[in-house]
């Protein structure tokens, strides 16, 4: 019953098929309902505003977009009184750049305010729906009428995260059903006006894994989602799995039995797969926090991602698809490949399903396409789209800039939509789910360790600035981030020496260097002009010079005290540079002369350093010196921009990755004086901030003068978190960092040890 004898009508698709996969994309587009609020993922990326995203697709040579044509948006009130304005004018376009849609009605979805994924009318009303779509544009051939029917119904039925908010097995079996329904006739209605559209059916493929005496519940789980694609298929008879579940969760057996005799089977089998769909049950709740706690009625248990306790970590995309082909005997294909993390393991999880894809066509399987999702990214996935937090996880497209700004994984599309093979030398690591430190605490001595961190040295990122705070914090980045570093001393390289320079990059030939180094003392520099100059203009056009010739990206930081504070608005990248002091003359020289020589090297303005991992920076000090009692005083007419510094180094290294360049801002958004960042700190951390004593800066005693306004903005784009976001995760990471075992870095190292 589970599976399908291979037969001659399958050898004849194969030879039918395009002897290359095809690289698909889509617009994150979940329109979902939490009370009586609407999540609209298209409005929040912009994409309901902005046509030409289309355009962008087709230049990195799209053919193929999964696309929203969506039930509550288009046709609230009923088809009637339909508005086709934005759906005329999107799908029009497509025709013309050659884009083939896959056209989802709902996605994520419960229909329109009037309706619910528990109505009965539900199926019906959504296919009407769907003949209209099809009446208004039969060129359309593939459709996709119900996004992951048995996902949003484990969401919405289930678990009570979306509309209507249940919690029981009843609820979750009424809307699969209904989900299930309103795809047959939705189908039918479609076929009624394009009798060869395509069903595209999709759901998530996560495999669950667990300990033995959860084994019913694991066998159940794994059923379980195939659910949706099993009922389509007519193969929910007596004797399924999930037969005796369904009818004693209120499915009656002749609506199950309607299914049987009239299937409605996929055209493509659908595969959404994320790094966690994989979940792993296990009795043993003291190894886990409460927040992992659950539980089926008859045992308690926690649910965990199954890549942080398996030894052999995720199932794979290869496996996933070959177990679709041998059960359905149906073309199958990746529909959603996205990672929400750090660039380079976006990179990673990208790369890694085009080449599970191409594996499992050459072990038989029929795979037709990989999606790369969410192409202008996603908001608020973390916490599955039930509150407006403004969480953004970039794609294809970084949609923060002014207009969408491409990324390394754009990049990567392009060259895999041709076939050319995608090189970048952050792939010479696994992913973090194929890494040793992906296992929670204690798992590896509970699993085993299979551990597979097997690195290239053949091109590292080079960290100019071992003892400093700035290049400490880089190196600490890459350790966690799996990127391949040398954290170098002065001894390693003099970035004011071209000798010194040519012979470290010709030593490691890295792929980029980070310019971490530099005379930091603003007020000393006063006096140490020549050495401040050396530092801060010679070393880093140095570097320029000596990395323009070698193809090795360059990463170099600049301050805000390129600025005179005669403005009273965030500085922008254009703005004309003013300094006041010796410090801030080094720094902009040091752009001009670093961009003239290398236009394609990337200087990063930034501003008032705090972090968790150093003793020295204002945050850290004013905490010490009220904790201790003292009085603090503060300059209250010195307006800032204070950049957390794990928020700097992760968005440049995702910038470095991305290839960008020129001139950019990067600071926390918000401008507080000196004695307000301290306050702030001070009620964050429950000090007394009557300690704090505002001053004139004037009464400083300071070499160096200060602008009075140096806060940071940018026209690039606003990619760096809010400082009133930062300030609560000092602290948190603080403590970590406190209770852990003091650090040490190796000088030319890629490890922390």
């Amino acid at each position: 019953m589970m599976s399908r004898p291979f037969v001659p009508d399958d050898l004849r698709r194969l030879a039918s098929v395009d002897e290359r996969l095809e690289l698909w994309g889509g617009v994150e587009c979940t329109r979902n309902r939490v009370g009586d609020r609407y999540f609209d993922q298209s409005a929040a990326t912009g994409h309901a505003t902005r046509a030409e995203d289309l355009r962008r697709f087709a230049d990195l040579g799209l053919r193929t977009l999964r696309y929203p044509v969506l039930w509550e948006s288009v046709a609230p009130d009923g088809v009637e009184t339909a508005d086709w304005r934005q759906t005329d004018e999107r799908l029009g376009q497509m025709r013309e750049l050659d884009i083939q849609p896959v056209v989802g009605l709902i996605h994520h979805g419960s229909g329109p305010a009037h309706t619910s994924l528990l109505d009965p009318a539900f199926p019906t009303q959504l296919a009407e729906f769907g003949r209209a779509v099809a009446e208004r544009y039969p060129w359309i051939r593939s459709f996709t009428p119900v996004n992951e029917p048995i996902t949003t119904a484990r969401f919405s039925g289930l678990y009570g995260h979306w509309y209507p908010h249940r919690r029981d097995d009843a609820a979750f079996t009424r809307m699969v059903i209904h989900q299930c329904r309103a795809v047959v006739l939705g189908m039918r209605a479609i076929r009624e006006s394009i009798p060869d559209a395509r069903l595209v059916h999709i759901d998530d493929g996560g495999r669950t894994y667990g300990t033995p005496p959860l084994a019913d519940q694991v066998d159940f789980e794994n059923h379980r989602r195939w659910l949706g694609f099993d009922i389509l298929d007519g193969r929910v008879v007596p004797g399924h799995p999930l037969w005796h579940y369904l009818v004693t969760s209120g499915a009656a057996a002749t609506e199950l039995e309607d299914f049987a005799r009239h299937p409605c089977r996929p055209d493509i089998v659908g595969l959404n797969y994320y790094v966690t769909s994989d979940r792993f049950l296990d009795h043993r709740l003291e190894r886990y926090p409460p927040s992992t706690w659950g539980g089926n009625g008859r045992m308690r248990y926690a649910d965990v991602d199954a890549v942080r306790v398996r030894p052999d970590g995720i199932y794979g995309q290869c496996a996933l698809l070959l177990e679709a082909w041998h059960r359905y005997r149906l073309p199958v294909a990746l529909t959603e490949v996205h990672l929400g993390c750090t660039r380079e393991e976006q990179l990673r999880w990208l790369i890694e399903a085009w080449h599970a894809a191409h594996r499992a066509r050459r072990l038989g399987a029929d795979v037709r396409g990989v999606t790369a999702w969410a192409m202008l990214g996603s908001m608020d996935w973390d916490s599955l789209v039930t509150r407006a937090a403004g969480h953004y996880e970039p794609g294809a497209f970084d949609v923060r800039a002014p207009s969408p700004r491409l990324t390394a994984i754009g990049s990567a599309l392009r060259d895999l939509a041709v076939h050319r093979p995608y090189r970048h030398a952050v792939l010479q690591t696994p992913g973090w789910w194929r890494r040793s430190s992906r296992f929670l605490p204690g798992a590896q001595r509970l699993t085993g360790n299979a551990s597979t961190d097997s690195r290239s040295r053949a091109a590292p990122l080079l960290i100019c600035g071992a003892s400093g705070t700035l290049g400490r914090a880089f190196g600490r980045a890459c350790a966690a981030r799996g990127l391949d570093y040398r954290l170098l001393e002065r001894s390693d390289m003099d970035i004011a020496r071209p000798a010194s320079v040519r012979s470290a990059l010709e030593r490691f030939r890295p792929w980029g260097v980070v310019n971490a180094a530099g005379y930091v003392r603003v007020d000393d520099g006063e006096r140490e002009i020549e050495r401040c100059f050396r530092e801060n203009c010679v070393g880093p056009a140095t570097l320029a010079s000596e990395c323009s010739g070698r193809g090795a990206r360059l990463l170099t930081f600049s301050s805000d005290l390129v600025f005179d504070g005669a403005k009273r608005s965030p500085y922008l990248e254009t703005d004309p540079v003013a300094p006041l002091s010796a410090y801030g003359r080094a720094k902009a020289d040091a752009e001009k002369r670093v961009l003239a020589i290398m236009p394609t090297a990337m200087v990063v303005r930034t501003s008032a350093f705090f972090g968790p991992w150093d003793e020295h920076n204002f945050v850290t000090t004013t905490l010490a010196t009220l904790q201790s009692g003292r009085v603090l005083a503060a300059a209250a007419d010195e307006f800032v921009s204070p950049t957390y510094v794990p928020d700097l180094v992760g968005t440049a290294l995702d910038l470095l990755i991305d290839e960008e360049s020129g001139l950019w801002h990067l600071a926390n958004q918000g401008a507080v004086t000196w004695a307000g960042l301290a306050q702030k700190a001070a009620s964050l951390a429950g000090l007394n901030g009557a300690l704090i004593r505002p001053s004139r800066s004037s009464a400083m005693k300071r070499a160096a003068p200060r602008p009075s306004y140096c806060v940071l903005g940018s026209e690039r784009s606003s990619i760096m978190p809010t400082l009133d976001d930062a300030l609560p995760r000092y602290f948190a990471e603080r403590s970590v960092f406190l209770a852990e075992p003091s650090p040490s870095f190796s000088r030319a190292s890629s490890e922390i040890r």
